[in-house]
């Protein structure tokens, strides 16, 4: 059955490969990573580019399944073709050869595909734009082309292979390290990066660990540290909640002291953390932070009795009051 499937996707690859390469295709000529965790089993895609939106073309990914980096002259059906393709059963070095073989531009192409199990496959055309190149490595693959110099992709997989820290992050640093060495010859634009589960929930809003890009900046990769940073905040943020769902509130406040260190001037991480101490009876360090919430921002006091009515606020008449006043 899966073997008629590909035959049969591969029929419809050949029937639209006549619309795929023109002059009006997008160019994201561009450097871009493909990598596993060998821990987590989570995959991932960073792209960056100077071209606007550059992820929206370029980074594709299925949990469960897969990645899929397409730049150079873009070839957009590469990313859910090479998704199909890895799920039907083909291994990334048939999927990249499968692709190419039906695609008139692929001497114009970069392509790398990165499979749930850490296999690797990466092509870059005869045609495109110097300084073009890429490296497969073990459960990563780095590529790029238009650079203003072929050191930028070494400097990619030295950066990567000396990181520590999650998926996202050392993939960033490969990202920054491209970027110290010249980067695009043209300069810079948008970045994005995608990590998806190992495997799938079945629920796919559930299955994108990382999905942030930057459209449009003139420093895209220091914004994209800064939102990185950011979503590492709202994580703890997220497990916080679901601690108070469970009403334990001690590791609610763990996780909410936590989300406040990457993220100290948010006054929403602020506020819930005080909700928390007043939950946990820790009145007067919560007051302390209500008052200083409140007087940047006096929606926050409007929003106290509500919690109180949903059972989110847990604190008497008296203490309420209390609140209320400062």
């Amino acid at each position: 059955m899966k073997l008629l499937l590909v035959v049969v996707l591969l029929v419809s690859m050949h029937a639209n490969s006549q619309q795929v390469y023109s002059k009006k295709e997008p160019f994201a000529h561009t450097y871009s990573i493909v990598a596993r965790d060998t821990v987590t089993g989570e995959m991932g895609v960073a792209v960056q580019s100077h071209w606007f939106s550059v992820g929206s073309l370029v980074a594709w990914g299925k949990a469960g399944v897969g990645v899929v980096a397409t730049q150079s002259f873009i070839n957009p059906s590469f990313g859910p073709r090479g998704l199909s393709l890895l799920e039907n059963g083909l291994t990334p070095k048939l999927a990249v050869e499968t692709l190419l073989k039906l695609d008139e531009g692929r001497d114009v192409r970069q392509l790398a595909i990165l499979d749930v199990h850490g296999n690797v496959s990466a092509y870059t055309g005869k045609n495109c734009i110097e300084a073009a190149g890429h490296i497969v490595g073990n459960n990563f693959s780095v590529q790029a082309n238009l650079m203003e110099k072929n050191t930028v992709w070494p400097a990619m997989e030295k950066a990567y292979k000396n990181a520590t820290g999650s998926l996202a992050e050392r993939m960033l640093i490969a990202m920054e390290a491209a970027q110290s060495e010249g980067g695009d010859i043209r300069g810079k634009q948008s970045v994005a990066i995608l990590v998806v589960k190992a495997k799938s929930t079945g629920n796919s809003w559930e299955d994108k660990v990382v999905d942030l890009r930057v459209e449009d900046s003139e420093n895209p990769l220091k914004e994209m540290r800064r939102l990185l940073t950011i979503h590492k905040a709202y994580e703890f943020m997220n497990k916080g909640d679901l601690a108070v769902e469970h009403n334990n509130f001690k590791l609610a406040k763990e996780h909410y002291k936590n989300a406040q260190k990457l993220n100290p001037d948010n006054l929403e991480m602020k506020y819930w953390y005080a909700v928390t101490l007043a939950n946990n009876g820790e009145m007067k360090e919560a007051k302390s932070i209500f008052k200083k919430v409140f007087k940047q921002n006096k929606n926050w006091k409007e929003l106290i009795p509500r919690l109180v009515k949903s059972k989110l606020l847990l604190v008497s008449k008296k203490q309420l009051k209390r609140i209320l006043k400062l």
